[in-house]
């Protein structure tokens, strides 16, 4: 399992390849209050321009704003959009590597949209472009250079908007050398025939691009599963991810069930660029074995982020945090519930938001490494997680007199401090059967210092269609044996502490 307060301190680790169709997108905000007399067409009053990297190169800003490092590898025209282009690059010397071929015979690719600021929506957009495949010239020098780069980065991305620039021969040589050298390469695909990103790790369709590739219908999920698999066979992958728009996502991977999440309701601004957000998140999360069911969660989550912003827009590691993990803002004794009334309200709305929710529970009398753990991979394994925490009497009745260390207060606000965890529910009984029935978590966490026969709640869960995941526990760290190492601790100093001729009576009656 991986957890995301892992994957932000991993991140400035991370080196991805990417290699695609660069663009510069120029966005043109005003508004509009009157209609041409010239013509029956609005009229835009203008108030700003941005001139930002799109299409493949979007990705790369998305990997660098994550604080990841991008090689980039492109091609520009000889014009005035490509020298905008190269000034933006430049700007991102720090973590984007740029690489680009300049074809004096095609112009770079430029996409102009005129948006009214008011309604935040695209009024008109404008193309310059060229899409036909490179010169055989470009071609071996883009391979040439993907070559050389190939061995510095931890993971590929194929960024095709179908504007010439990946033509089948750079496609394929770039997948077959990544492969041989172990990469992950992830391919956010165009076209109807994808059979030239054929043993890729992963590839991102959309719902119209997995059914024109399938040629399936994808109106369900029951259909959306079925395209998904028939074109993961089709093209090798070891993965396919389905972007779903308003949907969310569905993932497919080879011999598992496809996972289906919903998108995070969020006032949507504005589109553009969405997709690259997600292959760059895709691509650095795997490129730390983070797996292909925690690096869609991440991409849907970062998704939702930048959806919600104006014009070509990427994702932080900060935005991304608050996202992932949103009780991490929250004061702590606002993730501590008593009452079953309201953590009956905050499932709800988790359950309305199609969340996935995951319970552990515990004494959690001193908070120590092996809870961290356990903590840190449950939150992994769902979208939000739940803690059920003994009370005092349950404690005591458990552990026996002496025990809690610390009152159930004490020991709710330190777990509600840590980010992993959204939720601190108090039970009194001795077991959390009740507080399971009650909740059904979609996945319920324990230690494998017990067997599944000995998970209470284990039944209740996989009645309902839930899971039970088992954590390694940390070798050495647990309560008990920190109170047991500290009594004896506390003998010996109490001994060394004794006068000389108490311990030498003490050493002759022994």
């Amino acid at each position: 399992m991986f957890d995301f307060a892992t994957f932000l301190a991993r991140v400035p680790e991370q080196t991805v390849l990417c290699i695609g169709d660069l663009m510069l997108d120029d966005f043109i905000y005003g508004e509009v209050s009157r209609i041409s007399p010239e013509a029956p067409v609005p009229v835009i009053a203008v108030k700003r321009e941005e001139k930002l990297i799109g299409g493949a190169g979007n990705v790369a800003c998305n990997v660098a704003s994550l604080g990841a490092r991008c090689l980039f590898l492109g091609v520009v025209g000889e014009d005035e959009a490509g020298q905008t282009l190269r000034a933006a690059f430049a700007r991102h010397a720090g973590l984007i590597e740029s690489n680009l071929v300049v074809d004096p015979r095609r112009p770079t690719v430029r996409k102009l949209r005129f948006v009214s600021e008011h309604y935040s929506s695209h009024l008109l957009r404008a193309d310059w472009e060229v899409a036909a495949p490179v010169s055989a010239e470009i071609e071996s020098a883009l391979i040439e250079r993907m070559q050389a780069a190939l061995p510095r980065a931890h993971a590929v991305v194929l960024s095709d908007y179908a504007k010439g620039t990946l033509t089948p021969r750079l496609i394929r040589t770039t997948i077959e050398s990544a492969r041989k050298l172990g990469k992950v390469v992830v391919v956010d695909p165009k076209g109807a025939d994808f059979s030239v990103y054929r043993g890729a790790t992963l590839i991102t369709p959309n719902r119209k691009e997995l059914g024109e590739a399938t040629h399936r219908p994808v109106r369900d999920l029951a259909e959306l599963d079925a395209a998904a698999a028939e074109l993961r066979r089709m093209v090798a992958s070891d993965a396919v991810l389905v972007t779903l728009s308003e949907d969310g996502m569905l993932l497919k991977v080879a011999g598992a069930e496809s996972v289906h999440v919903p998108a995070y309701p969020v006032r949507v601004r504005d589109v553009s660029g969405a997709g690259d957000t997600v292959v760059a998140v895709l691509a650095t999360l795997l490129a730390m074995n983070a797996g292909f069911e925690t690096a869609m969660r991440g991409a849907n989550a970062a998704a939702s982020v930048v959806v919600g912003k104006r014009g070509t827009a990427t994702v932080s590691a900060p935005e991304l945090r608050s996202r992932v993990l949103p009780a991490a803002a929250l004061a702590s004794e606002e993730k501590i519930v008593f009452d079953q009334a309201l953590l009956d309200e905050r499932v709800r709305e988790w359950r309305a938001q199609g969340l996935r929710i995951g319970f552990t529970n515990g004494c959690f009398d001193i908070l120590h490494p092996g809870h961290v753990k356990l903590l840190t991979e449950a939150r992994a394994a769902c979208d939000r997680l739940i803690v059920g925490l003994n009370s005092d009497g349950s404690v005591r009745r458990l552990k026996g007199e002496g025990r809690p260390i610390q009152n159930v207060h004490a020991r709710a606000d330190v777990l509600a401090a840590l980010e992993a965890v959204d939720l601190v529910v108090v039970f009194e009984e001795d077991t959390p059967i009740k507080l399971i029935t009650r909740l059904r978590p979609t996945v319920l966490v324990k230690g494998n210092d017990y067997r599944l026969d000995q998970v209470v709640g284990r039944d209740v869960v996989e009645a309902n269609g839930g899971e039970v995941m088992l954590v390694d526990v940390v070798p050495g760290h647990s309560t008990s044996s920190i109170l047991s190492r500290s009594e004896r601790a506390s003998d010996r100093d109490n001994e060394v502490s004794r006068p000389a001729h108490q311990r030498r009576e003490g050493a002759a009656g022994s």
